[in-house]
């Protein structure tokens, strides 16, 4: 196996994680940079609407200046239109503050204005809010670049369990995904020479076979605050083992090449990012040999989608994902690259696996 002589770690610097701290967000930036005078916040409109009161008190009593930029959409296009805008306007910190898109959106234009980032979810919904990655839409299809670790991670969890149920099931389809991204890496490892991380990727697995074991405690009707902070531990150490890795290795392989595939055969009207990877954990399970009925059953317990009528999506383009899957990036070995199979043998395993009911 091939490693790299010199391999950079990208980790969070401070990760507070509390009941109601959102409050005191303008004091654990202060106290985290010290030269912090002009900020941005990405965010959307409903995130805003709930939470801007907090925020402006919280920073006007520090003595931050702020402006709120309003994300539209997760694309390469809109990050170069904020990044002119905010050139030459003296801002020192970037917050992401929502889902997935404001996070991705602040940390890409402030790894390109080459300023402090801050990540303060509103939900717990992906990995995405601790990692060096961000995934956004270019060139027609959504592809992941290698940014900065957030500076500093503030997950208030009396936000985030207020945030709507099925946002905290597709961080736990997220977390569920790592069982096929670490077989994929192992095999990268064993086929293509490429770099492999132990820790990293015994980091990521370990939250993945987290949630399939308290999947019975997972439960619409029955969230507490504990399996809230868990979930929200669990993404964030999902992220800091893609930081270990240096890359996003540990956390994504083949289930999500086949999300992005389907996110471009739909034009993303497919679920939501954690709804997907779910789904392409059970089929990429079966593909490795791996318990993908114990894998299914912990999505069902928890309230995730197991069939593609669950994410609007039918069986052909199921099957033409598949096939598009490994184009996404063809650098990356997965089992995909591995086999060969036909439409009529992927129809064949959808049926098995449920996922055409």
């Amino acid at each position: 196996m091939s490693y790299n002589s010199t391999h950079i770690m990208q980790l969070p610097r401070k990760v507070i994680v509390g009941n109601n701290i959102l409050k005191n967000c303008g004091m654990f930036i202060t106290d985290s940079i010290s030269n912090a005078k002009k900020i941005a916040i990405m965010t959307g409109p409903r995130v805003k609407d709930k939470v801007s009161g907090l925020i402006e008190n919280s920073l006007s009593e520090c003595n931050l200046e702020f402006e709120w930029i309003i994300a539209q959409e997760a694309s390469f296009q809109f990050a170069d239109e904020i990044t002119t805008l905010l050139k030459g306007k003296g801002i020192s910190l970037i917050i992401g503050l929502g889902g997935g898109r404001c996070i991705d959106l602040g940390k890409l234009i402030a790894n390109r204005l080459q300023i402090s980032f801050i990540s303060i979810p509103t939900s717990a919904s992906h990995d995405g809010i601790s990692s060096p990655f961000v995934s956004l839409k270019g060139n027609e299809r959504p592809y992941s670049i290698m940014t900065e670790t957030p500076l500093e991670i503030i997950c208030d969890l009396e936000v985030i369990s207020n945030a709507p149920y099925r946002l905290l099931a597709s961080g736990c389809g997220d977390l569920i995904a790592k069982t096929t991204a670490v077989k994929d890496w192992e095999l990268a490892r064993d086929f293509n020479n490429e770099y492999f991380g132990e820790y990293a990727a015994k980091l990521a697995f370990l939250g993945s076979r987290m949630i399939i074991d308290i999947s019975k405690e997972i439960t619409k009707s029955e969230k507490t605050d504990e399996i809230t902070r868990t979930i929200v531990e669990g993404l964030i150490s999902s992220g800091v083992a893609a930081g270990i890795a240096g890359s996003s290795r540990p956390c994504s392989g083949s289930e999500h090449l086949f999300s992005h595939a389907l996110e471009y055969i739909t034009k993303n009207k497919c679920g939501l990012h954690g709804e997907r990877v779910g789904i392409g954990t059970i089929i990429m399970a079966k593909l490795h040999g791996l318990d993908w009925r114990e894998i299914r059953l912990a999505l069902k317990r928890i309230g995730c989608p197991i069939t593609c009528k669950d994410i609007s999506v039918d069986k052909d383009q199921m099957i033409e994902a598949m096939f598009l899957a490994r184009k996404i990036r063809p650098e990356r070995f997965t089992i995909l690259n591995k086999i060969e199979m036909s439409r009529m043998r992927y129809q064949e395993i959808f049926s098995e696996l449920g996922i055409l009911d």
